[in-house]
């Protein structure tokens, strides 16, 4: 990931108010229900919940640390999984790999972003750009084994509207879709504060149109509270969610905060997380701290897991 993408994403992450959000209109169009239909028929015949595995952003862990040590830190506090920046360098790759695979913690996704390049961008050569390395960005994923790459897949602005962000990032995002069926790598969607894909439905429908098995949702919990509820947007986007963020949210001071701090109803989340089936890593994206702070959050997620209030 390049430098400036980096430092987009760690301001966002640091932003704790001030934040404006635009109501979007939106457009028509019939959604797949059965994608996202909660399951009551398996819950009812007392179906076993599925698997839900704990993970943190890379960068959280202390950098004072060896990259083999982190991998160590990040399963002793009980950690599964790490969700990593695109990694250019081969050499580091292979460090990367080799590190996560002694310890047995997973790279399960790569964090690509968009920030830098948009897609949607009116200049042509800045959206090649992006396309370009959101194409490495996959080619890392294959090669640290990461099932996904996150994707911000447009940002509205004075110079980019609504419906030509939708469109350009969907023409250049469906012009990747082959590679990423060659690489086995899924390309998910995030919710993020870009002034896009501001409702579930629309979100849905946005996935919806690729037709395609590689591009799905990255939801995050923690960006909707501003204007959502959680809960309601996983019901909507149902089996579409491939990857699931943790941040917590103040509504009052606008700022986000740590897990089960803020106004997450983190019992209804996890209870609409088991109505739609969803299976897999639950990620951390907060500020990163030493051993102390890493386990209680470890435990903090433990009690989301298990729906306690």
């Amino acid at each position: 990931m390049s430098e400036e993408r980096q430092i987009n994403r760690r301001q966002f992450l640091r932003k704790t108010a001030g934040a404006a959000f635009g109501a979007g209109i939106l457009g028509s169009g019939i959604l797949h229900r059965r994608a996202y239909a909660a399951p009551e028929a398996a819950a009812a015949a007392g179906k076993q919940q599925p698997k839900l595995r704990k993970a943190v952003v890379f960068s959280m862990l202390p950098e004072s640390l060896s990259v083999e040590d982190q991998f160590k830190l990040a399963r002793d506090v009980g950690f599964e999984g790490v969700e990593v920046d695109p990694i250019a360098d081969p050499a580091e790759r292979a460090t990367m790999r080799a590190a996560a695979e002694k310890s047995g913690v997973r790279i399960h996704s790569i964090i690509f972003g968009g920030w830098g390049a948009p897609l949607a961008s009116p200049d042509a050569a800045v959206a090649g750009r992006g396309a370009a390395e959101l194409e490495s960005a996959l080619k890392c994923a294959k090669e640290l084994g990461a099932e996904n790459v996150l994707l911000v897949p447009a940002i509205v602005d004075a110079k980019t509207r609504y419906i030509e962000a939708y469109e350009r990032s969907q023409k250049r995002i469906r012009a990747l879709v082959p590679t990423a069926e060659k690489l086995g790598v899924i390309i998910t969607v995030e919710n993020v504060w870009n002034n896009f894909l501001l409702s579930p439905i629309e979100f849905a429908r946005y996935v919806d149109e690729f037709k395609s098995p590689y591009v799905q949702a990255y939801f995050d919990v923690g960006n909707v509270v501003a204007f959502g509820w959680p809960e309601d947007w996983i019901r909507t986007l149902g089996r579409r969610i491939k990857k699931v963020h943790l941040k917590d949210f103040k509504r009052g001071p606008r700022q986000f905060c740590n897990l089960r701090d803020g106004d997450v109803d983190w019992p209804e989340v996890r209870k609409a997380l088991a109505e739609v089936s969803y299976s897999g890593y639950l990620t951390a994206e907060l500020g990163g701290g030493d051993e102390a702070y890493l386990r209680d959050l470890s435990a903090r997620m433990d009690k989301i897991i298990e729906g306690r209030a």
